[in-house]
Parts: structure tokens; sequence; C-alpha cells
């Protein structure tokens, strides 16, 4: 809103200062200053609000140190993150932006799915919470609808890296081509994926990339709900996470460091490092109360609607198959308990006694039973996520 009144004000009575809002940088460093003065002040409010209604957790007997100390602990501390990002988004962005409509649909969507989970779980008193089909049919329902736009949307185009303005006008064109790393172009089509098809492979592209969409937003925000369950683990991650895509937006976004860099440049999609600012922002600010010992926890409210806007920005700066080195906590994470489950049945069916690779999955319990404490697998996952952020940025230029 304020995006629109000072440009208004500007083209109208060239009021001094007012052309600072079409700065990028201005508008991002504004938001993640808002966001995260948002998320400290008001969300010691929502904390004590949910502790007086008594939205505390309920906490599984795992047999971990600790564990009894954090029963009742207030959770739907997702709510924190959603409300400092929202909120600076509306006000400072260009709202009106398809990149910036998409990303606040997704916050709203999986933030009413995670919150329908945490209201089950506390005031119906079923600790499973909603059904996993019914989480999974919002996941889909959401890619769907994602990939359906993406698709679709005249605004979601990609420009080549030669010519002139004029040219570069001219060829600005609608493709469903990706970054991958490794490759010598770095890029591909997902039409590709189907050109046995013949001439109809660009006809049914639409199928293969709204696929993908579905599996990479699921999968994603499967992963971060798993990654949080140690104090401050999965928002720091996010962090990390979060800043590594913020930077592909940025340069993506500017024609002239896309060409220097030889990374693809999409047109409009600059705005969304508000979004990202203002997103960082909010999850700093959860940080601040959910570090050890946490005074709250996000919640799936949290969990499933970080993971769905990080799969979304990667799908939208067009580097969702980076996610694997960029989301290396979150497919650890993952993994473990793949591989856990599927072990401990396959020793079963072959022996009758089922046997377990870890001592706990998912793997961040494995080593708080070895002894480690909370803070320290925090920090040691965030550092792997750091390196793992510098290898997605690396991985581009090696071909």
């Amino acid at each position: 809103m304020l995006y629109f009144l000072f440009e208004y004000l500007e083209l109208k009575y060239q009021l001094p200062g007012a052309s600072l809002f079409q700065y990028l940088s201005f508008r991002s460093a504004l938001a993640f200053i808002f966001s995260l003065m948002l998320s400290v002040k008001y969300g010691k409010n929502i904390i004590n609000f949910l502790r007086k209604k008594q939205i505390g957790e309920t906490i599984r007997d795992l047999g971990l140190s600790g564990q009894k100390e954090k029963t009742g602990t207030p959770t739907m501390g997702g709510l924190i993150i959603i409300m400092a990002t929202i909120i600076p988004v509306l006000l400072l962005s260009n709202f009106k932006n398809i990149y910036i409509i998409i990303l606040i649909f997704t916050t709203l969507w999986l933030g009413f799915i995670g919150f329908a989970d945490d209201y089950i779980k506390i005031f119906k008193k079923n600790k499973a919470g909603l059904k996993g089909k019914f989480k999974l049919i919002g996941q889909i329902s959401l890619g769907l609808i994602i990939g359906l736009t993406l698709f679709y949307h005249p605004d979601v185009t990609i420009k080549d890296q030669y010519g002139v303005d004029e040219i570069q006008k001219k060829i600005e064109y609608k493709s469903t081509k990706t970054t991958v790393p490794f490759l010598k172009d770095n890029e591909l089509d997902y039409s590709y994926l189907i050109s046995w098809t013949g001439n109809e492979s660009k006809k049914f592209s639409v199928i293969v990339f709204v696929f993908f969409v579905i599996l990479i937003v699921s999968a994603v925000s499967n992963g971060a709900n798993l990654t949080d369950g140690v104090d401050g683990l999965a928002a720091g991650s996010s962090v990390i996470i979060t800043l590594t895509l913020g930077i592909f937006a940025w340069v993506s976004g500017n024609i002239i460091f896309s060409e220097y860099l030889n990374v693809m440049y999409i047109p409009r999609i600059s705005e969304i490092v508000i979004f990202i600012s203002a997103f960082i922002g909010g999850l700093i600010g959860f940080l601040w109360y959910n570090t050890f010992p946490a005074q709250i926890f996000m919640g799936d409210t949290g969990s499933l609607t970080i993971g769905g806007v990080i799969a979304v920005i990667a799908i939208i700066v067009r580097k969702e198959l980076l996610l694997p080195i960029i989301c290396g906590i979150f497919l650890i994470e993952t993994l473990s308990v793949i591989i856990q489950v599927s072990y401990f049945k396959y020793s079963k069916n072959r022996s009758g006694v089922g046997k377990r690779i870890f001592l706990m999955s998912p793997i961040h319990h494995h080593f708080q039973k070895l002894g480690y404490h909370e803070s320290k697998i925090a920090v040691r996952f965030w550092i792997i996520g750091i390196l793992m952020a510098i290898l997605s940025l690396i991985t581009l230029k090696i071909r």
C-alpha cells in the first residue's frame, strides 16, 4: 500500500523522498526491519496470549532428556512468522505482482492447513492432528494451483541474455526452463523429459511441470515439518535457505548481474526480494523466542508454511532442482526417517525382529540419544546448512 501511495505522491506532487520507495534495496531493508520488529515486539504478546489460553504442546514420551520440561510450552508460533511476513509485504511491495500474489496465497493456504492440524491436536485432544490424507490433499491442491498459474499466466516469462534492450523485449517468452547444476548450458526444459512424444512435447509439458511442482511443494513442506524437533533448528536452517534463494532471486531479477553471472533472467521477479526479506525478518524474530530453551514452538502452522514457501520461492526463481543441496538439512532429516522405517520393515520381514539403523529418527533425535545438547545439534546443523548454501552457489559455475 505504501508502495502505491508514494508512487502516487511522487508522480502527482513530486514529494521529496517519495522516489525512495521505487528502490528495491530500500523497500527490502524496510521490510526486513519492520518484520523483525513486529515478530520480536508482538511475538511476546502472542506467547503470553497462547499461554493464557493454555494452548501448549503435548509432548510424546520419547525418552529424551529435557523432554518433560517442554510440556505445556505454547505452540502455533507459526502465526508470528505469518503475521510478520504478510503485513510488511502488503505495505511495501507491489502486491499486484503475480509472484507476490502466489507467495501470499501459499503462506495463507499452508498456514491454514497447519493451523487446522495444531487446532485438532490441542483443542480436540487428538495427538495425531489433521489426518495425513487431508494434509496431502491440501499440499497437492496448492501445487496444482501454483503449477498451473506459473505455466499459463502471461507475466511469468524469461528473457534470453543477448541483444540490446529493444531486442530483449521482443524475445521475452513463456518457458518451462529451469536451472540445473553441472550441465553445460545450466538449463533444462521440462518439455525435454517428454521429447519422445515429438511435436506434442510442448503441449504436454504442463503435465510434467505441474507434477514436479506438486512433488516439490509436498516434499519440502514435509521436510521442514520433520526438521522441527529441536529448539531453533527448523527456523535457523530456514533463514539460511531463504537467504540463499533471496540471492538467486535478486540476481535473476537484475538484467545486468544475471547476464554477467550467466544466470537466467526472469522479468518482474525482483519484487519477491521484498517478500523474502520480510520472511527472513519474521523467522529471525521467531528464532528470538525459539532458541533453547524455547518459549514457543512453531507447530505445523509454522513448519508446513515455511517448507511450502521455500519450495514455491525456489520454483519461481527456477532453482527447484538445486533444492536437494540448498535444503540439504531438510533432505537429511527426511532420508533418515525413510531409511529408518524401510530398514525396520525389511528386517522384520526377514527375521521377525525389526532393527534400527539410527537410535531414533529424524536424525536430530539420534544425536540427542547420543547425549548431544539441543543447542549444539542446532548450531552444527546450521553450519552444515551454510556449507550447503555456499555449495549451491558454486554449482552454478561448475559445468
